[in-house]
């Protein structure tokens, strides 16, 4: 047909898939990140990366926590990157590993979400979005082998189980749920052995969000990738919480007055708080 101007690419007129991944793959493949990258080389210290991640979970729902340093080998190339981010109304992503491509895979699994959600008229289940994080991650295992891998945390509140849910990865977009905890990036063996210590799954969203806070204390204390609260430059950890009313960051107001204790019992005691033994007298 003529005299109506150009027509649109095929790609807006095939009918199928919900996914804005797969449509993007159809109308502009070269713009995704997997196939930007054709070398067969080790990349991995062409562009900075993230650490660590936390979360943890208890009846309210789910925290999670994530320090602000980005290294490139023995070098701090950023001190206020941002690792956690709001994925929809219920669920939030954290980001380890190159940090470039972590953020443009978040960015496409927001966009993945709210497109799926105005195509079919509802939202996805937390399995759902699960899911299609896990798919997104095998797209880009062709980077990950050549050293510039994203390793994500996932986590959000059921609406149907009306309970908080954790969502571990692998570079091969592997998901496993996780129980109660984990964390992820190099400060993550530190950041759970101090969880471990602290977890109660009876505590409330402030004691939630405080363990996350110290277990992120612990990891910087051994890890030179993981950053600490810069008191100086007023650079704490971005921490989100999502429970049954939604998602949401915690202000810089909250976090300031919750990280400056937290510096102030270190100093007493650097090696953090005393945890009470169950049944101890």
């Amino acid at each position: 047909m003529t005299g109506f101007g150009p027509t649109l690419p095929a790609a807006y007129l095939r009918s199928g898939s919900p996914s804005f991944a797969d449509f993007l793959a159809d109308l502009a493949p070269e713009v995704l990140s997997a196939r930007l990258l054709q070398s067969t080389g080790d990349a991995s210290g062409l562009a900075p990366h993230g650490t660590t991640i936390v979360s943890l979970r208890g009846s309210f729902g789910a925290v999670m926590a994530g320090d602000r340093r980005a290294t490139m080998g023995n070098v701090i190339s950023q001190r206020d990157i941002e690792k956690v981010f709001l994925a929809d109304e219920h669920s939030m992503i954290g980001i380890a590993g190159t940090a470039g491509i972590a953020v443009e895979l978040v960015r496409l699994f927001q966009v993945e979400l709210e497109h799926y959600e105005k195509i079919e008229g509802l939202q996805l289940s937390l399995d759902g979005k699960a899911n299609r994080l896990s798919a997104l991650l095998r797209g880009n295992l062709g980077m990950a082998m050549q050293g510039l891998a994203v390793v994500p945390l996932f986590a959000g509140y059921d609406l149907d189980r009306e309970r908080g849910r954790i969502f571990s990865y692998d570079v091969t977009g592997g998901r496993y749920e996780e129980h109660d905890y984990y964390a992820v990036g190099s400060g993550s063996f530190f950041a759970k052995s101090s969880i471990k210590k602290m977890y109660r799954e009876s505590m409330s969203v402030d004691q939630a969000v405080l363990v996350a806070l110290q277990a992120l204390y612990d990891a910087a204390e051994d890890d030179s990738a993981t950053g600490g609260p810069d008191l100086a430059r007023g650079i704490f950890p971005v921490v989100a919480v999502s429970d049954a009313q939604g998602v949401r960051l915690i202000d810089e107001g909250t976090l300031t007055g919750m990280v400056t204790a937290i510096v102030q019992e270190r100093q007493q005691r650097p090696d953090g708080p005393l945890v009470a033994m169950d049944g101890a007298s």
